[in-house]
């Protein structure tokens, strides 16, 4: 990978991202941030699988003072997905080397004041404390302005976005940021982070195939994008984002790592196209705001009752919590969202219900029989 973007050097705690240094493999905790032990066990398992960057999520003041022992007792070079809770970046701040915020969630958020009015209240606490920023722009959550800016284009709205909220840092003079642009389909995040680079090749790009869901069929999704963009020079960090059990989120970075071994020596396996031809099944990595842990076995059976639709063109999403879960599934034939005792079933936007987890997967199968019927007569789904 001697080709690289000539992105600006920003400097994550003990790690620096650009500016020709390695490409570095980053994961997330999937444990319960107030669990201390276990959220610094597997943040030192995912540091000594050879992960440069740790990241948690932070919900609640519960969160911030377990976060304040977490720092105290790893050697992690820590990141805090802010998600929907962007007002305690200023309490975090002080215990993290990094802060990661989504340009749509904070669209969402105390709407009577203007966006960047936001953003450099994030950069001023950034700079304060001296810490990074990501932004972070996910397909299923991009702001209602950019996607009415580009109907027919959402790709070009993830990069409309990402683009914005850069300018915005830049007229605040900060500049000490990252951005990544996430989808689960590998093309778009190819497409995204390749438009994105052409007119910002200074800016370090964090990539990720997000929600890829279940190995083998994750690892190929995520091998696909980042052969096809860490070979343009297109990546500063990376993260592949699987479904695992608890145990086995260090197996992220090893997979990464072996990503980026195998380009780096020319072993390229690619290159696979996703058509969509073909069922695509997408689920999130399992992280803290996980409600039931349940999840990732659903996740492992929805996988297995399917086998039989693997030759239809339809999509199905599992997601494990409802920060994520109702609008990323908002573009999927069938998403399922999980509760902490049940699991919300939808047909694209239209909610179908709420089913224990016991009762999920006959329910879903009813739906599933129904789309391919539809569609095999010829009835718009």
């Amino acid at each position: 990978m001697s080709r690289r973007n000539p992105t600006k050097r920003v400097r994550i705690g003990t790690v620096t991202l650009g500016g020709g240094q390695p490409v570095a493999v980053q994961s997330m905790c999937a444990t319960r941030t107030q669990d201390v032990e276990a959220t610094v066990e597997q943040a030192e398992a995912i540091r000594n699988a050879g992960g440069a960057l740790v990241r948690v999520a932070v919900d609640s003041a519960k969160d911030v003072a377990a976060l304040a022992e977490i720092r105290r007792q790893t050697g992690a070079s820590l990141v805090v997905d802010l998600q929907e809770s962007y007002r305690l970046a200023e309490k975090v701040a002080p215990h993290v080397d990094k802060v990661r915020y989504n340009p749509g969630h904070l669209w969402h958020h105390e709407k009577d004041r203007p966006v960047r009015e936001k953003v450099a209240w994030l950069a001023s606490v950034a700079r304060d404390h001296d810490i990074a920023v990501r932004i972070g722009v996910n397909c299923g959550s991009v702001d209602p302005e950019m996607k009415a800016r580009f109907p027919e284009d959402d790709v070009e709205a993830m990069v409309a976005s990402a683009l914005e909220h850069c300018r915005f840092m830049d007229e605040l003079g900060f500049d000490r940021y990252v951005v990544s642009l996430k989808d689960s389909h590998p093309r778009k995040v190819i497409e995204a982070n390749r438009r994105f680079a052409e007119r910002r090749p200074d800016v370090p790009l964090h990539l990720g195939v997000t929600e890829a869901g279940i190995p083998p069929e994750g690892i190929i999704k995520t091998r696909v994008a980042f052969e096809q963009l860490l070979s343009r020079g297109i990546g500063d960090t990376i993260r592949v984002s699987l479904t695992l059990p608890n145990p086995r989120k260090h197996e992220e970075v090893a997979v990464g790592l072996q990503i980026l071994a195998d380009i780096a020596a020319g072993r390229f396996r690619s290159v696979p196209v996703f058509d969509d031809d073909t069922l695509n099944i997408i689920s999130c990595p399992s992280c803290s705001r996980v409600e039931n842990e349940r999840f990732v076995e659903l996740a492992e059976k929805v996988k297995e009752m399917t086998t039989f639709a693997r030759e239809h063109a339809l999509t199905i999403a599992v997601m494990g919590c409802r920060v994520n879960g109702p609008g990323e599934t908002d573009d999927a034939d069938l998403g399922l969202w999980c509760g902490p005792t049940h699991v919300n079933l939808k047909r694209r936007t239209e909610t179908l219900g709420a089913y224990t987890y016991d009762e999920i997967l006959p329910r879903l199968r009813k739906e599933l029989d129904a789309l391919i019927e539809a569609r095999a007569n010829g009835v718009p789904a």
